[in-house]
């Protein structure tokens, strides 16, 4: 079904009868030096509200942990996260889809893009093409304009560009995160407003990152290279803290290049060639006892050209994206103080893409050769909370409340082009409030939210706005130490982007053919000032089991498993309708565009005149997702899944943006006392089927990577990888069946086997 060799079927049934037949994820080879004695767990005071936990061995001085190169073995499930909540808890213990990628993954990974270190998380996907170092994620087959919240410090990426992409991008270097949450689904609607797919809330480095514990200050560098043709990156942070704790500082860089690759055709696909800079600085006060101030700037840079020249008359450009993210936060916590546990926060985020045009012909759409365009969306917004606990006899509540605010302004300057009715200018204001109460009595825990959202969105003079409440209820019950059971009804409400709603304008269609003479069918965009918000409803159930001493004292087994069904009414799709407009000949004929023909398309079957978002009556996605993880020390073993099917209720069709189903598998073992960490892992992506003869659907792959990491010495790691070991060709997501699609395929195109090696060394002193 899933479209797997013979070899990855046997990795697949070797590492589900090790794992005992509990499924289990990537454990990221966590360490190549010693493990911790374990350490209990702190118990959680009847004040914070808390339920049963198992005891699990956590490393020590948790808190410095990432700073330590090689670090003590515990899995990343096991790892803190305030994703589901805003409240700190285990993500194993999180009634929720909830995952954490810790930098023990992202170094064992060596990811040259974001989406490398996903790979393993079930239900996230991506739609990202080779000639754009942009990240667009999707979370359960919801993508684009906001469905998913991707959150850098707190603050909002909301970046869109209409073109041959995805509509939504943001833009990180690898090198400076120290971890990620995900949340899938709406559960997160306390993040704020538009989440119906998920969370995605990267922390950038930080000086815990770098130093240890006792140390004044540190130095973390990382340089590395690799084939296809070739591609090289280094870094380098550095960190101080004062003689009393109370001012930590850390500063540092990323330099990033690789040449145009290959794919597994062995085709180069031209344009994948990036050059790309980022920088990082923060600086915390702590002025008194539990008061922590932070200020935080993150840059980014990215010099590349998009567009394929080798598909005839494609438009390409000289492009310069930059990325600048600007916060300042305010944290108050005190274990003794239960009325007050607050952050507070402001950013302000500014995406500027810059292009010239350097191919393809002249038009009044994309404009002539050295033509210039920009486009820029800056966010300006706000979060506040705080967590009162009070205590009701035996029963334990923590009570969250707050609000948020952020604001987008998005400014397009082609003055010889369209792309101003593509990605048309104006402002969108969102904001909303929350309470959250949190119940904890005996082995049952209560979750009950409600969110209240407005929106108002202008350009020129125009202006639309609405507002709702949504709600979330959860209810868990953990009848032994080792399983928690839970189940879940949650909304989340997500108002249209200023590009849904005015996107206007005339645009080249698909190359048609009567057999003997290619025609070129035109559309025109039209704009929706109906447009209503979509709702999503969420219905979930799901199991956290978590197992000690299995096999041998001190291994762990633990494992999420969750069923889910979203309902998104009004969802908003793009929608072809009318009458079919006159064809144009364009080969044999006068000179002009002259598009490949689709040998599908005839002009009997010609596509209609006008496109428009619409909202549908519904749409509704089904999954199942399974997330787990084993660890002995001296192996592990992990196995991740998710089945997806997300259809048009209307028209019973499948959803373009819901991906195959897809599973990922790892096996490693540590050697010379966990001096030395061999692993693979094998992803497998089933096709998609069912979808509008719109599109081709997303090919099947087995990719296969390898990983090896020694460290001789605390302080040092030298890692070696190749990634898509049987240099497998496929495209992980769906095009479209048109000339625009035929560019979007080539660029979409992964690439091939890639050799890699990296030297990481850290030191730091009193």
């Amino acid at each position: 079904m899933l479209g797997l060799n013979a070899r990855a079927c046997a990795l697949l049934v070797s590492v589900s009868v090790v794992a005992m037949g509990i499924a289990a994820t990537p454990v990221i080879a966590q360490t190549v030096e010693s493990p911790a004695p374990a350490v209990k767990p702190k118990p959680i005071k009847k004040k914070r509200a808390g339920k049963p936990m198992a005891e699990v061995p956590l490393p020590q001085n948790v808190a410095n942990a990432n700073a330590q190169v090689g670090k003590p073995v515990y899995q990343s499930l096991d790892e803190i996260t305030v994703g589901a909540t805003k409240l700190e808890e285990r993500a194993i213990d999180a009634l929720a889809g909830v995952s954490k990628i810790n930098q023990e993954e992202i170094n064992r990974v060596g990811p040259a893009r974001v989406s490398d270190i996903f790979t393993a998380i079930p239900s996230v996907s991506f739609q990202e093409r080779g000639d754009e170092p942009g990240t667009a994620i999707a979370i359960r087959g919801l993508q684009d304009f906001g469905r998913v919240a991707v959150v850098i410090d707190g603050a909002r990426q909301n970046f869109q560009r209409t073109g041959h992409n995805a509509n939504g991008y943001f833009y990180l270097d690898p090198a400076m995160i120290g971890d990620v949450d995900v949340v899938r689904g709406p559960v997160a609607n306390i993040y704020g407003s538009g989440a119906i797919g998920g969370v995605v809330s990267f922390r950038t480095k930080d000086v815990e990152d770098v130093l240890r514990v006792g140390e004044r200050w540190g130095v973390l560098s990382e340089m590395g290279v690799g084939s296809n043709d070739w591609r090289a990156n280094v870094s380098t942070f550095a960190a101080g803290r004062s003689q009393n704790g109370n001012v930590d500082v850390i500063v540092g860089g990323s330099y990033r290049a690789q040449s145009d690759y290959k794919n597994g055709n062995g085709v180069t696909v031209p344009n994948t060639a990036s050059d790309i800079q980022s920088g990082l600085a923060k600086l915390t006060f702590r002025p008194a006892d539990g008061h922590e101030v932070k200020v935080g700037f993150l840059g980014y840079d990215a010099r590349y050209n998009t567009g394929q020249p080798s598909i005839p008359n494609t438009s390409g450009y000289a492009t310069d994206t930059s990325n600048q993210t600007a916060t300042l936060s305010w944290k108050y916590q005190k274990p003794e103080d239960r009325l007050f546990d607050y952050k507070a926060s402001v950013y302000f985020n500014s995406t500027e893409t810059d292009q010239t045009k350097n191919a393809g012909p002249a038009s009044p759409i994309t404009g002539a050769i050295g033509d210039k365009r920009s486009f820029t969306v800056d966010t300006i917004g706000f979060d506040i909370h705080n967590t009162s606990r009070v205590d009701t006899g035996p029963v334990a509540h923590a009570i969250t409340y707050g609000g948020d605010y952020f604001s987008d302004k998005v400014t397009v300057k082609d003055p010889t082009g369209a792309s101003g009715y593509t990605t048309p200018n104006g402002d969108r204001r969102v904001d909303g409030a929350f309470v959250q109460v949190k119940s904890n009595y005996s082995m049952f825990e209560f979750i009950n939210a409600v969110r209240f959202d407005e929106y108002e969105l202008k350009s020129g003079n125009f202006s639309t706005g609405g507002n709702r409440f949504s709600p979330k209820s959860t209810i868990g019950i953990t009848p032994a130490p080792w399983v928690t059971a839970y189940a879940t009804y949650a909304e989340g409400y997500r108002a249209p982007a200023v590009t849904e709603t005015l996107v206007s304008g005339f645009h080249p269609g698909v190359g048609v053919s009567d057999g003997s003479t290619n025609y070129l069918s035109l559309f025109t965009l039209l704009p929706n000032l109906a447009l209503r918000p979509e709702v999503g409803k969420t219905k979930e159930a799901g199991l956290n089991l978590r197992f000690n001493d299995v096999l041998k004292p001190g291994d762990r087994i633990r494992a999420k498993i969750n069923v889910f069904r979203n309902d998104v009414d009004d969802y908003i799709d793009l929608v072809s309708f009318g009458p079919s407009q006159p064809l144009i000949q364009i080969c044999p004929g006068p000179p002009g565009f002259c598009p490949v023909p689709i040998p599908w398309l005839t002009v009997a079957s010609t596509t209609t005149s006008l496109v428009q978002y619409q909202n549908i009556a519904n749409a509704r996605i089904d999954g199942v997702e399974l997330e787990s993880t084993y660890d002995s020390g001296a192996w592990f073993a992990g196995l991740a899944g998710s089945w997806m099917k997300g259809i048009n209720v209307s028209t019973g069709e499948r959803l373009q943006s819901v991906p195959g189903q897809k599973i990922a598998t790892t096996l490693g073992a540590r050697f010379f006392d966990q001096r030395l960490t061999a692993s693979v892992r094998w992803v497998s992506v089933a096709a998609q089927s069912g979808l509008s003869t719109l599109y081709n659907p997303a090919t099947n792959y087995d990719l296969v990577n390898l990983y090896l990491a020694y460290q001789p010495t605390p302080d040092i790691v030298a890692s070696v990888g190749i990634d898509n070991l049987l240099d497998r060709y496929y495209i992980p997501f769906a095009t479209l069946r048109s000339s625009d699609g035929t560019d979007t395929a080539l660029a979409g195109s992964a690439p091939g086997r890639v050799y890699k090696a990296s030297l990481r060394v850290r030191f730091g002193g009193v």
